[in-house]
């Protein structure tokens, strides 16, 4: 078929949108892929529901060569199934709920692990009916406070999510790889650059999870990865360990004089001593209860980190109205010595380390301050921060960071969901045997703003083959010959089975048909211009920047077979 633009709805733009953040949200709306509907709402024009539906393809088939069988569930869910799980609170305001006329509780599911559940305790009776995996390719609604960057983070997208269902730890282990390594496969053929590394479950749950990411300067991931070994992980699921020192080494505890030092950057400049060697004391409410987390000065509390290991609790900082009343918090000045609130602290807080830390007192500190001396944890966390150098956890190498897409999520779940909801089969003995999940998500919509932002140039999008809208742009740069030999051009290719995008849109300069030839991305571009009378036109591979002539009679074959070769390497 072949793609007539002078039909097609499709307006490029000349200029940036005024709220474009990355290269994805810029390029994907001038181009005339997608059109903004309202704040995290976003339309899908014809070339990019072809994109989009060629990255769907791609999940489907990978998915379907491991054993996944496709259906398709509500967007529309109870909401007393999350309540069960306990998920509605764990979503908090990311979740959309709406109440119908009369008067039942829904929510928009923002992922599907409930009502699969339920699904399969309705129809799987028996070990022999397992192991079974489910997915389907589906809307999801999360609520963002500030949905932005295009597509990248809106309050509805395009997600694959898929289930596993087995009867032991054996069978969740051989689903998770299997999935993992369709994963690795569905990325590689969109030709994304990806990672895979530890990260946490969060609300989903479970005893072990990847994450799939793609380098960009545009994700809002940060991960860390060792140059020395194969160790990749989130940040929030890098952990740190701090051997216990002896606290018979320092010298008593003594209250130092230090005025107008509410920061550690004052009282470090003040004291002559560098920011590691104080305590820093950061007060949260948890769920509503002020809590105060210690950290070494030189770090800051990483508050996603907190809010996994906290999870389901909800995790806040404190305002200036709750130190109101509150004599024993001195905001600037706080430490952790006969505090009177739960004290939890990063393990570099190890029993044995001595610290410079608040007196809580108004422009007193402390020094000589131990852990297990002078002051107690009453739980452990890794929340600091992770920086570039912080040792590797596996070999002890510097780490470096980056930043990425998160692209696709995987999930060892256990049993969380099925003990929820009491999901049991008859084993081989004919007793009851509580089945075990796995959970294994990919973000479509999400994976073409990263394959935007990995491949785009200066000049615009450039797909890879097996995801961009056509396989060939031809370009009828003038009137009459130029254009019946574009058009004549556009047919051989089309019955020789190619994808074809053609412009032959009147009244526009061919400068302007080049600019949006190179904005809009296709691998082939093939021009009849300034030689269509000689029966000749120019190829430029779009990725490459190279070009040739070649004899209109020659260019259909050519074109075919350089397609063919893209679409074998790919």
């Amino acid at each position: 078929m072949v793609l007539r633009m002078s039909r097609l709805l499709v307006k490029t733009l000349r200029d940036d949108p005024a709220d474009a953040e990355t290269t994805s949200h810029r390029l994907l709306a001038r181009a005339g892929y997608v059109r903004r509907s309202s704040a995290g709402m976003w339309s899908w024009l014809p070339l990019g529901k072809r994109v989009l539906d060629n990255v769907t393809r791609i999940v489907r088939e990978e998915m379907d060569a491991i054993g996944g069988q496709e259906v398709l569930l509500p967007a529309l869910l109870p909401r007393e199934a999350y309540e069960a799980t306990g998920r509605a609170a764990e979503y908090g305001d990311l979740l959309f709920r709406l109440t119908d006329r009369k008067g039942t509780a829904y929510v928009l599911g923002p992922t599907h692990e409930e009502v699969f559940t339920r699904l399969v305790k309705d129809q799987v009776a028996s070990y022999k009916d397992l192991p079974v995996i489910l997915y389907q390719i589906q809307t999801k609604y999360r609520d963002e406070a500030r949905p932005r960057s295009g597509v990248l983070r809106g309050r509805e997208f395009q997600m694959k999510d898929a289930y596993s269902f087995d009867t032991g730890e054996a069978g969740l282990a051989q689903a998770y790889r299997l999935h993992r390594e369709a994963y690795a496969r569905i990325f590689r053929r969109l030709g994304l650059d990806f990672r895979i590394v530890s990260a946490v479950s969060g609300a989903m749950g479970g005893s072990a999870s990847e994450e799939f990411l793609a380098p960009a300067a545009a994700g809002e991931d940060t991960f860390a990865h060792c140059p020395a070994c194969d160790y990749a992980a989130n940040t929030e699921a890098v952990a740190f360990t701090a051997p216990p020192a002896d606290a018979a080494d320092h010298p008593p505890l003594e209250e130092l004089d230090t005025p107008d030092t509410p920061t550690i950057g004052a009282l470090a400049a003040f004291l002559g001593v560098p920011a590691s060697a104080t305590l820093k004391n950061l007060l949260v409410k948890v769920d509503g209860e002020i809590t105060a987390v210690g950290v070494p000065g030189d770090r800051e509390v990483d508050l996603g980190k907190l809010a996994e290991h906290l999870a389901p609790a909800a995790v806040e900082l404190v305002t200036a109205e709750d130190f109101t009343g509150r004599p024993d918090l001195v905001r600037g000045y706080v430490g952790p010595q006969g505090l009177a609130v739960r004290y939890l602290a990063d393990p570099r807080v190890a029993p044995g380390t001595a610290w410079i830390t608040g007196a809580n007192k108004p422009g007193r500190h402390a020094a000589h301050v131990v852990c297990g001396r002078d002051f107690t944890v009453d739980r452990y966390l890794d929340v600091a921060a992770v920086r570039d150098g912080d040792p590797c956890p596996r070999c002890g190498a510097g780490l470096t960071l980056g930043r990425a897409i998160e692209i696709g999520h995987i999930f060892q779940l256990g049993r969380k969901y099925t003990d929820a909801f009491q999901v049991d089969v008859l084993g081989p003995d004919g007793k009851p045997v509580r089945v075990t999940m796995g959970s294994y998500g990919i973000g479509v919509s999400r994976a073409v703003a990263a394959i935007a932002e990995q491949t785009a140039d200066e000049h615009g999008l450039c797909w890879p083959p097996e995801v961009a809208p056509a396989d060939v742009h031809v370009v009828a740069a003038g009137k009459g010959t130029r254009t019946e030999l574009a058009a004549a051009l556009a047919g051989r290719l089309d019955a020789a089975g190619l994808r074809v995008l053609l412009d032959d849109r009147d009244g526009v300069s061919p400068g302007v048909k080049f600019t949006d030839a190179e904005l809009i991305g296709v691998p082939v571009i093939a021009v009849a211009g300034r030689r269509a009378d000689e029966g000749v036109v120019e190829v430029r591979d779009r990725r490459t920047g190279r070009r040739e002539e070649l004899p209109a009679d020659e260019a259909a074959d050519r074109l075919a077979a350089m397609v063919a070769v893209r679409a074998a390497t790919a």
